[in-house]
């Protein structure tokens, strides 16, 4: 008998769909996964009462990934949640300090603005698909919106993008820095001079602070709303009514302003955004009385997060890599807060630890400070323990910092005011995807509400569970990582593993969720793998001794602690030691790379953007700091280390199909390391495949395709390589 192709389709339909809805629940997908919304940014109204929220999702119609504001209000205790900008090129709000206005740099066109913000009306019509080349040449401008909704009026104007800006206390004015602008003499002659030719290091410019008077340039726009640009006025790099205030030989970034209106405060960094010198990344003040720079750090470390104490004389910050004490050394983001007065001449003693003008706080707590926020008792902190992040709160620099009662999970993007008690918080965890939570105090953190729900399709899936697992390494050392099992196969024994290594190298995976190209450990263990997350030697959350033990063994130290990782869970009878599996992206992708040559049980790897030799890379890397750290010197320093750490060198080794992508502008770890990876691999008869994204740097911002279609071919290779049946795979995607 024959049976129709319908029938035959309903059959297979609700075959496939039988294990998916197993427990009431049907699969994560591909496409839902990577529909999810990300929370960039969260800045609680002073008052208390509103959230401006800056949200981060795909537009695959026009290939890039949408940036947009969104504005929760607490009406009577039953709340709203409304998009406030539409142009999906909108981020870095600040409310003003009077919370009348919201201002926010955005790279939309003045002349479409229009078309770009909704406020309250939710049925308003987004912009029309465009050509992408349309957006060529647009900057980063500051344009202000109304809490209330309306149209987002323009600010700032020119061809040099704003880096950074900040309100004055009294909300009359937006202090903001653009690179020195050139006048279109300057830029008639360089043209004329130099072609297209890149003057490489010789050309670059420093930075201007300018102040502008917030209320003159409402006038300004009311009196001549935005219109298409003339000639002339696309070539003036000047907004109306800016006043330059201060320059910088070096790029402007996180600019502030003191609480009590006197002082601005900034951090410097490399003008080509590459990390070269110690010296181009430090803390600078100005009075605005009399607005010469004052250099209020002298150290090797790159500060960041700077924020002022309520005192208008202390500014907190962490620091992105690097030692506030003496040389150069890689620890965990700690807190710090150096004093604005101290005299310029005040250096530090290269003798001495640490300088009188800088303080750490906190001292002996053992993780790092994710991220923190000033309040009026002090700083409320996200920190790191293990694979936990809770939030902890601490009044003095000497005092220990004290956990707040909450959920188990992790908490990161802290918003708090001086004139309420609430705060705004990011919150996810396994089986919980990331929203924005409100809680009332500090001391009602497990009472917070959540008032977001747009990743609520991921929440109502069948999602994996997982705990944390630890080991012993050969040397006495305990290691922890984290088992994600595949959804309804909690705990089981013998299931394939899948060991994903996350990079940096100082970063750990832990209780949270993240759906996306560089983290996608969910749909790995949707597919029928139980994925294992090592936080190796060199992980943050355990110690800056821990996080120093990788040196001057960059990738065998922590080699050896996820082989005997692997080695601990085929042990215990949790891993299938016939389908074991590797794969990581940056420094996840090193240790993939160097691994494969250490080992033969991997049956399938998944690589990017990982190097497999130092000398190259260190030439090629922006972030030059770390490389020279790791592996004990320059490369003309330490030539074995060079070669003892390269992958390369050990690449006949190699027997596992390798699967390879890359951004093709990648210069953090450049793409050229991913050639050669693949040329050696060719040459040597190993199962390989190379994806380059076009125009992609480090990470795969620019179009959302390409981290979509990388994580499907991952996800593929896996399964061809890996031996994990057909049966148990992501549902089909389009």
């Amino acid at each position: 008998m024959k049976i129709s192709k319908h029938l035959l389709w309903s059959i297979f339909v609700l075959a496939s769909a039988s294990p998916a809805f197993a427990d009431g629940k049907p699969k994560l997908t591909l496409d839902e996964f990577f529909n999810s919304v990300s929370y960039s940014n969260v800045a609680l109204s002073p008052d208390g009462a509103s959230v401006v929220i800056e949200t981060e999702r795909a537009d695959w119609d026009q290939q890039i990934f949408r940036t947009d504001l969104w504005l929760y209000r607490d009406d009577a205790k039953t709340g709203s949640l409304i998009q406030l900008t539409q142009s999906g090129h909108d981020v870095d709000p600040k409310w003003s300090p009077d919370g009348r206005w919201i201002a926010f740099r955005s790279e939309r066109k003045p002349s479409s603005e229009k078309d770009s913000d909704s406020g309250d009306d939710k049925n308003k019509s987004k912009n029309k698909d465009k050509d992408k080349d349309d957006d060529k040449g647009e900057v980063s401008q500051i344009y202000l919106i109304s809490p209330s909704g309306g149209e987002a009026i323009p600010l700032t104007q020119g061809q040099e993008e704003v880096h950074t800006f900040s309100w004055s206390p009294d909300s009359r004015t937006i202090y903001f820095a653009t690179r020195n602008p050139w006048t279109k003499a300057q830029k008639d002659d360089y043209k004329k001079q130099w072609k297209d030719v890149v003057q490489y290091r010789t050309a670059e410019r420093g930075d201007t602070i300018f102040a502008l008077d917030v209320a003159a340039a409402l006038t300004r726009h009311a009196a001549s709303p935005a219109k298409e640009d003339t000639d002339a006025e696309k070539e003036s790099d000047l907004t109306p009514g800016a006043r330059a205030i201060a320059t910088s030989p070096l790029r402007v970034d996180d600019l502030i302003a003191s609480p009590d209106g006197t002082k601005l405060a900034f951090i410097s960094s490399a003008i080509n955004q590459r990390q070269e010198k110690f010296e181009d990344y430090e803390i600078y003040a100005l009075d605005l009385a009399n607005p010469a720079l004052r250099q209020l750090t002298h150290n090797q470390a790159q500060e960041t997060s700077l924020r002022w104490a309520n005192d208008s004389r202390h500014l907190f910050f962490t620091v992105e890599v690097g030692d506030v004490t003496g040389s150069y050394r890689d620890l965990q983001p700690h807190l710090y807060w150096v004093d604005s007065e101290k005299p310029d001449s005040e250096k530090p003693d290269s003798n001495k630890s640490e300088t009188a003008a800088i303080e750490q706080w906190a001292k002996d707590f053992l993780g790092p400070v994710d991220h923190y926020s000033v309040t009026a008792d002090g700083v409320l902190a996200s920190a790191r323990l293990g694979t936990e992040v809770a939030i902890y709160s601490v009044a003095q620099p000497a005092q220990s910092l004290h956990k707040l009662t909450g959920w188990e999970g992790t908490y990161e993007i802290l918003s708090t005011t001086p004139h309420s008690q609430r705060i705004a918080f990011v919150y996810s965890s396994l089986q919980k995807p990331a929203e924005v939570y409100l809680a009332d105090s500090a001391d009602k953190l497990d009472q917070a509400r959540p008032i977001t729900s747009l990743n609520h399709l991921l929440a109502e899936r069948d999602l994996p569970q997982g705990k944390p697992y630890r080991w012993k390494a050969d040397d006495g050392t305990t290691v922890e990582g984290m088992l994600i099992y595949p959804p309804g196969k909690f705990e089981q024994k013998n299931l394939p593993l899948f060991t994903f290594i996350h990079g940096g190298p100082a970063d750990a995976d832990g209780n949270h969720f993240e759906a996306d190209w560089y983290e996608w450990s969910r749909l790995a263990a949707t597919q029928g793998w139980l994925v294992f997350e090592p936080n190796y030697r060199g992980s943050s959350g355990y110690g800056d001794k821990f996080l120093q033990q990788i040196v001057p063994v960059i990738v065998s130290r922590p080699g050896k602690d996820i082989l005997e990782g692997v080695d601990a869970l085929v042990k215990d009878g949790i891993a299938d030691p016939a389908h074991l599996a590797v794969g990581g992206y940056s420094y996840g992708g090193y240790m993939t790379n160097w691994l494969i040559t250490q080992t033969t049980r991997f049956k399938a790897a998944v690589t990017g953007a990982g190097a497999v030799e130092h000398v190259g890379n260190w030439g090629n890397d922006d972030t030059t700091f770390d490389d020279a750290y790791f592996l004990g010197g320059r490369p003309w320093e330490a030539p074995q280390r060079y070669h003892d750490e390269a992958a390369i060198f050990q690449i006949d080794k190699v027997k596992t199909p390798t699967h390879i992508v890359a951004g093709a502008n990648d210069i953090r770890v450049a793409v050229l390391e991913d050639y050669l990876l693949e040329h050696a691999l060719y040459s040597l008869g190993i199962p390989n495949a190379l994806l380059i994204f076009p125009g992609e740097g480090h990470e795969l911002s620019k179009n959302p395709w390409h981290g979509k279609i990388k994580v499907r071919e991952e996800l593929n290779w896996l399964q061809k390589y890996g031996g994990v049946p057909v049966s148990s795979g992501v549902p089909a995607s389009n």
